[in-house]
C-alpha cells in the first residue's frame, strides 16, 4: 500500500499543514487542483 505525501517548507513542523497525506494520486490531484496548482506529492510505502 502507498500514499501520497506533499511537505509545505514555508510551515513549521509540527504546524498542521506542513505535511500533507493523501491517500491515492486521485484525492491529492484534487488537492492541488483546488489549493496549490504548483504543488506536487511523491509517493510513499506504507509499512504494515
Amino acid at each position: 500500500m502507498t500514499v501520497f505525501v506533499c511537505v509545505n517548507t514555508s510551515k513549521q513542523i509540527g504546524d498542521k499543514d506542513h505535511v500533507k497525506v493523501f491517500a491515492n494520486v486521485d484525492a491529492a490531484e484534487k488537492w492541488f487542483e483546488e489549493n496549490d496548482p504548483e504543488g506536487v506529492a511523491f509517493e510513499y510505502e506504507v509499512l504494515e
